[in-house]
């Protein structure tokens, strides 16, 4: 594997450890607070965590490998045609080994005291949330990601704002479906944790709701939202 290949991998796998070690961390830390006996910080932490980080890792890393850090996306973007397949399929393990090692870094971090309770920050479906309504709530919380992605990013039309609008999309998804779904929106958010935590309740929500998501915002980009010149 050459150079040209090998670099953007190594991108896509630091970025997505980087981006899980603060966003999955913001959610253990709301844990390691309370058992501390303080005030956790809440859902706007996690979200801006999680928002911020992405907007900078995305903006930092969006020339090297185009800053995916989300199988979700590499899914979309390979359903508009924007990469190919061999190529989408290297990113999709980059991806989810960083993931794997972001989640076993913060066990390393954290004492099980405070890892437990969320299992490392693995998404989880809230009260009275079926399946099935997860997997819709992710789904369209996925387009939003994807939209601003393709809008902002993908698109050769797209302004010139970084990461930024990216990061948005992220912290104001996991403001709505944070309490639902985890507002995860990203098959490796849900990956590395769980498989350090060994929690794997209702895992296909995490999988479908995404991919779902992406699938329509890519076939939208597709179909319906980009130049003419860029279509089949």
């Amino acid at each position: 594997m050459d150079r040209r290949t090998m670099v953007p991998l190594a991108a896509e796998a630091v970025g997505t450890f980087l981006f899980f070690f603060v966003g999955a961390g913001s959610v253990v830390l709301n844990d390691y607070v309370t058992a501390g006996g303080g005030q956790a910080p809440g859902l706007i932490q996690v979200a801006l965590a999680h928002g911020i980080v992405l907007a900078v890792l995305a903006s930092s890393l969006g020339a090297v490998s185009g800053g995916h850090l989300n199988p979700a996306v590499t899914f979309g973007v390979w359903v508009a045609g924007k990469i190919e397949t061999t190529k989408a399929v290297l990113y999709v393990v980059a991806q989810l080994a960083g993931a794997v090692v972001a989640g076993l870094a913060l066990r390393v971090v954290f004492a099980e005291s405070a890892w437990g309770p969320s299992h490392i920050g693995t998404p989880g479906l809230g009260a009275a949330i079926s399946p099935a309504v997860g997997i819709l709530v992710e789904a369209v919380l996925t387009m939003v990601l994807l939209l601003a992605v393709f809008g902002t990013a993908v698109d050769r039309r797209a302004p010139q704002i970084g990461g930024l609008a990216i990061g948005l999309a992220v912290c104001a998804d996991i403001l709505m479906g944070g309490p639902l779904t985890g507002g995860a929106m990203n098959p490796a958010r849900w990956f590395g944790p769980a498989v350090a935590s060994g929690f794997f309740d209702n895992w296909y929500v995490w999988i479908v709701g995404p991919l779902a998501g992406a699938a329509v915002a890519g076939a939208l980009y597709r179909g319906l939202f980009a130049l003419d010149v860029d279509r089949d």
